[in-house]
C-alpha cells in the first residue's frame, strides 16, 4: 500500500468490508443516538404540531378575530356600537352555576350565546347535528353533566329558577380551549336564559364575552386593541385575539416544550458519553486491523477516513431510526394530551423539528466520537499492538473537532430556544456536571493510590484496579453518575409534583366554595350550614372585580395604559382582578410593612397590597392605587403590604380594601365551607342549591379530581419523554460495563494463571463496583435532587415537596441495577480461556 492518501471511494470499500451488517461493536452508538434523536424528534414534532394548531386555528379556537371580555356587566350602547363598527359581533355570557335534577347536582360552566354563534368553526352534537344556540327552554349539555345528573336527551333539569330540557349532548365545542379552566362541563343556552333564570343580578359574578369577526380580514389586531383601550380606558376590557386565542395554552406549550427539549438534550448528553465509550471500545477491538493497515502503509488520514466512515454510517442510521420512531410515537403523545391541548391526530411531519433533532444528534456524535477516533489515528503500529498494556494517548487535534461540535450545539440551543437564558443555563449545568464527574473520576483514581495497602488481597486488588493503567474508572464514573442522577432527578420531580397535589392541597382545601350569595342573606346561609355541622368553619368575603389603572406617589402616578411592557411579577396589572374589603387581616396573611386600618375605620379610603406584587411595581405604604370598578375610577392610599399564603386554597386577594373604599358598589358574597365533624356533605349541597338557586355551590373534591386528571395527562406525556433519559443512561451504563469487561480480559486471565479462583475474581469485581456505586450514590443524590429542585420550583413554579422515601427507593433500585449489570457483565470473564486470550493479545 503506498504512502499516498487513499481516495474516499477506496476508504469506503475498506470500511464496508470490515463493517458488520449487524454493526457489531457499534450497537451502543446506534442505541444512544436512536434514543436521543428519537426523543428530540418526538418532542419537537409534538410541540410544533400544537403550536401550528394554535396558530392556524386561532379564529376557530377563539370564536372570532377579537374577543372583548368584561366582568359583571355587558357592553353598554356606546361600547357595543364601537365593537360593531369593526365587523360582525356575537355576544355571550359565561358563569359558574349548579344544575339540578331532583337531589342530584352538577357544577357546570354556563355559556349563553347569541343567535349567530359560532362566528368561526362548528358546534356539533353527538347525534351528528351541526347547530347554533338552542331555542328558549332548551340547552345543549356536556356529557359529564348528563352523567352527574343521570339524565338523557329529552329530560329536564333546573338551572337557577328555570327548568330547561336537555335537547342534545355536545360533541365538539370549537372555542372550548379559549374558555379556560371551568369547574364542570359546559351547558350552552341562548343569550336570554341566564336572565330568565335569575342568575344575573347586580353584583353577580359573570363575564360578558363579545366576539368580533372583522369586516376587513387585514385589520391590524394590535392597533384595534390599542384604539379600544384608549377610547374606553375605564371599561375594564380584557382582550384576546386570533393570534393568541389561548394565552394559557401558549404559555403551557412553551414551558413544557422547553422542559421536554431540555430532557431530550439531557438524553443526548448521556448518550454522548455512551457514544464516546462505544467508539473507544470499537476501535480498541480493531487495534489489530489498524496496526495491520499501518504496517501496510496506511497513513493516519487513511485510518481516520476508514473508521470515520464506519462510525458516520452507524451514527446516520441511528439518527434516522430515531427520527422515524420519534414520528411514530408523536400520535401516542397526542392521544395522552387529547382534550387538554389542540393537536391533530395522526402523523405530523415537521421538517424543522426533524432537522434540529438530526443536527443535535450528529453534533453530539462528533463531539464524543472525535477524541477516540483521532487518538487512534496518530499512534504507530507497535503502540497499537501494545494498547492493552500501553493505552493510547491523547490527540491535540481532537480539541479542534470537539470545540467545533460544542460551538454548534450551543449555537443551535441558543438560537432555537424560546428562552435562551434557560438553554444557556442547562448547557452550562451539563458542562459543569461532566467536569465534576471527570474531576471525581480523577479523584477516585488518585485517592485509591493513597489509602495504603489493605491486608485483604481482594480489597487491595479492587483498589488497584481503580487506578491501574488503562482502567475505565473515569468512563464508569461519568456513566454511572449520569445514570444514577437521572434516576434521582425523575423521582424527585415526580414525587414533588405528587406532593403538591396529593398532600398539601387536600389538607388545606375547604369542602365547598359558594359564589354569588346575596349580601343580605349571609345570616341565612350560615344557619343552613351550621344546621348540618355546628362546628363547620365558614369564611364569607365580599367579591367584586376591578382593574388597576394607575399606581405610585399621589403627585406622580404611573398609568397602566402608558406602560410599554408589564414588569415581571406584576401580573395583577393585566385585566380585571378579584377585589374585596375587610375589617381584619385575612387568614393566612401577615403584615410586612405599614399598618392595618382596624374595625369601624372612617379615615382616608385605604388598601393593603400583596408584598410581592408591590415589590414588582415599586409600590410602598403611602403611595396610591387607582382602580376601575364597574367603569368608575377610585383612588385609595396604600396602607400596608401583606405576605400571602397562596397555597391555602381559600380566598386570597392581591388587593384588600377598607370597607369605606368600595363597599358601596353592587356586589355579592363568596364563601368557603370546611366541615369539622363527620356530618355527610351531600344534604348540605342539596339544601344550599335549593335555598340559593341563583348561586353556585362548588364541591372542591370534584374540582380536585378534574385538576388531577389534567395533571395526569401532562404527567403521562412528560414522563414518557423524560424516561428516554433513563433509557439512555441504562444503555450507557451497559456499554461502559461492556467496555470495562473487554479491557479486563487480559487482567482476569493473568490473575487466573497466577492461581486466583473464579469466586475471588468475581469478589474483586464486586468490591470495585460497590465502592464506585457508594461514592456515586452520594453525588447522584446531590446532583439529581438539586436539578429536580430547579425544575419543580423555577420552571414549574411548584413547592419543593419531595417524597424522600421514594427518592431513596429509586436510588437504591438504581444501585442494585448497576451492581447487577456489573456482575452479569463480569461473568463472561470467568469463562475466558487463558491460552486463547493470551494468544489474542
Amino acid at each position: 500500500m503506498s504512502s499516498a492518501t487513499l481516495p474516499w471511494s477506496t476508504a469506503w470499500k475498506l470500511a464496508r468490508r470490515e463493517l458488520s451488517l449487524r454493526f457489531k461493536g457499534l450497537r451502543l452508538l446506534l442505541v444512544c443516538l436512536f434514543l436521543g434523536t428519537g426523543a428530540l424528534a418526538a418532542i419537537g414534532t409534538l410541540t410544533a404540531a400544537i403550536e401550528g394548531e394554535l396558530a392556524t386555528r386561532g379564529q376557530e379556537l377563539l370564536g372570532g378575530d377579537l374577543e372583548v371580555e368584561i366582568w359583571q356587566r355587558s357592553p353598554n350602547d356606546e361600547e357595543l356600537a364601537a365593537l360593531k363598527s369593526l365587523g360582525e359581533t356575537s355576544l355571550g355570557t359565561r358563569m359558574q352555576v349548579v344544575a339540578r335534577k331532583g337531589e342530584r347536582t352538577a357544577p357546570v360552566g354556563l355559556k349563553a350565546v347569541e343567535d349567530n354563534y359560532p362566528l368561526y368553526g362548528a358546534l356539533t352534537l353527538t347525534d351528528g347535528r351541526t347547530v347554533g344556540p338552542p331555542p328558549a327552554g332548551d340547552a345543549w349539555v356536556g356529557q359529564g353533566a348528563m352523567d352527574r345528573l343521570d339524565i338523557e336527551v329529552g329530560d329536564t333539569f333546573e338551572l337557577g329558577t328555570l327548568t330547561l330540557k336537555a335537547a342534545g349532548v355536545i360533541e365538539n365545542e370549537p372555542d372550548k380551549l379559549s374558555e379556560g379552566f371551568q369547574l364542570g362541563p359546559t351547558v350552552i343556552t341562548n343569550l336570554q336564559t341566564p336572565y330568565d333564570a335569575g342568575l344575573i343580578q347586580p353584583g353577580a359574578m359573570y363575564q360578558s364575552k363579545t366576539r368580533i369577526a372583522f369586516d376587513n380580514p387585514n385589520r391590524d389586531v394590535e392597533a384595534v386593541r390599542e384604539e379600544l383601550a384608549e377610547q374606553f380606558p375605564l371599561s375594564g376590557f380584557d382582550f384576546r385575539d386570533r393570534d393568541r386565542a389561548s394565552p394559557g395554552a401558549d404559555r403551557f406549550v412553551g414551558r413544557m416544550g422547553e422542559f421536554l427539549t431540555l430532557v431530550g438534550l439531557a438524553a443526548l448528553v448521556i448518550a454522548g458519553i455512551g457514544i464516546g465509550g462505544g467508539v473507544s471500545s470499537y476501535l480498541e477491538a480493531r487495534r489489530s486491523s489498524i496496526a495491520t493497515l499501518k504496517v501496510l502503509g496506511a497513513t493516519s488520514g487513511d485510518i481516520a477516513r476508514i473508521y470515520a466512515l464506519q462510525i458516520g454510517l452507524a451514527a446516520l442510521i441511528g439518527s434516522v431510526a430515531g427520527l422515524v420512531v420519534g414520528l411514530a410515537v408523536t400520535p401516542l403523545l397526542a392521544v395522552a394530551l387529547d382534550g387538554l391541548l389542540p393537536v391533530a391526530t395522526g402523523f405530523t411531519l415537521e421538517p424543522s423539528a426533524l432537522l434540529l433533532a438530526s443536527a443535535y444528534g450528529l453534533l453530539v456524535a462528533l463531539v464524543f466520537a472525535a477524541t477516540p477516533l483521532l487518538r487512534a489515528r496518530r499512534f504507530p503500529a507497535m503502540a497499537l499492538m501494545r494498547s492493552r498494556v500501553a493505552p493510547l494517548g491523547r490527540d491535540k487535534a481532537a480539541w479542534l473537532w470537539v470545540g467545533g461540535g460544542l460551538i454548534g450545539i450551543v449555537a443551535l440551543a441558543l438560537f432555537t430556544s424560546r428562552d435562551p437564558l434557560l438553554a444557556a443555563g442547562f448547557l452550562g449545568g451539563a458542562a459543569g456536571m461532566l467536569a465534576l464527574l471527570a474531576l471525581l473520576g480523577w479523584g477516585i483514581r488518585t485517592l485509591s493510590t493513597r489509602v495504603g495497602r489493605p491486608s485483604n488481597p481482594l480489597v487491595r486488588n479492587a483498589l488497584a484496579n481503580l487506578s491501574r493503567p488503562g482502567s475505565s474508572t473515569g468512563e464508569l464514573v461519568t456513566a454511572l453518575g449520569f445514570g444514577l442522577s437521572a434516576f434521582v432527578l425523575l423521582a424527585g420531580i415526580q414525587s414533588a409534583i405528587d406532593g403538591n397535589i396529593q398532600k398539601r392541597v387536600p389538607q388545606e382545601a375547604p369542602d365547598y366554595f359558594v359564589l354569588d350569595i346575596p349580601r343580605d342573606r349571609i345570616g341565612e346561609f350560615e344557619q343552613i350550614v351550621w344546621a348540618q355541622d355546628e362546628a363547620a368553619v365558614i369564611r364569607a368575603v365580599p367579591a367584586m372585580r376591578g382593574s388597576i389603572t394607575a399606581y405610585g406617589p399621589r403627585d406622580n402616578m404611573t398609568r397602566v395604559a402608558d406602560l410599554e411592557q408589564i414588569p415581571d411579577g406584576a401580573w395583577a396589572l393585566r385585566g380585571e382582578r378579584g377585589l374585596t374589603y375587610a375589617d381584619e387581616v385575612p387568614p393566612g396573611n401577615s403584615i410586612t410593612e405599614g399598618e392595618w386600618w382596624g374595625p369601624m375605620y372612617q379615615g382616608e379610603p385605604a388598601v393593603s397590597v400583596d408584598a410581592e406584587f408591590a415589590e414588582a411595581i415599586g409600590l410602598k405604604p403611602g403611595d396610591y392605587i387607582t382602580i376601575a370598578l364597574l367603569g368608575v375610577e377610585r383612588t385609595v392610599r396604600v396602607a400596608s403590604l401583606r405576605q400571602i399564603d397562596w397555597e391555602s386554597m381559600g380566598f386570597n386577594y392581591v388587593l384588600v380594601f377598607s370597607p369605606n373604599a368600595i363597599a358601596d358598589a353592587p356586589h355579592n358574597f363568596a364563601a368557603t365551607i370546611e366541615f369539622v365533624g363527620d356530618a355527610p356533605t351531600g344534604p348540605l349541597l342539596r339544601e344550599l342549591v335549593q335555598a340559593f338557586p341563583t348561586g353556585s355551590v362548588i364541591e372542591v373534591g370534584q374540582v380536585l379530581v378534574q385538576a388531577r386528571t389534567i395533571l395526569s395527562q401532562v404527567g403521562i406525556a412528560t414522563l414518557a419523554a423524560a424516561s428516554v433519559a433513563v433509557l439512555a443512561g441504562l444503555a450507557v451504563l451497559l456499554g461502559a460495563i461492556a467496555a470495562a469487561r473487554a479491557a479486563r480480559t487480559y487482567d482476569t486471565v493473568v490473575l487466573r494463571v497466577l492461581g486466583a479462583s473464579r469466586n475471588q475474581v468475581l469478589a474483586m469485581q464486586l468490591i470495585e463496583y460497590v465502592l464506585l456505586a457508594a461514592i456515586l450514590a452520594v453525588v447522584a443524590l446531590a446532583i439529581g435532587t438539586g436539578l429536580a429542585w430547579l425544575v419543580v420550583t423555577q420552571l414549574f413554579e411548584f413547592d419543593w415537596l419531595p417524597d424522600w422515601t421514594e427518592i431513596f427507593a429509586v436510588l437504591g433500585a438504581g444501585l442494585a441495577l448497576v451492581i447487577g449489570f456489573a456482575l452479569a457483565g463480569s461473568l463472561p470473564l470467568l469463562r475466558a480461556k487463558p491460552a486463547q486470550a493470551l494468544r489474542a493479545l
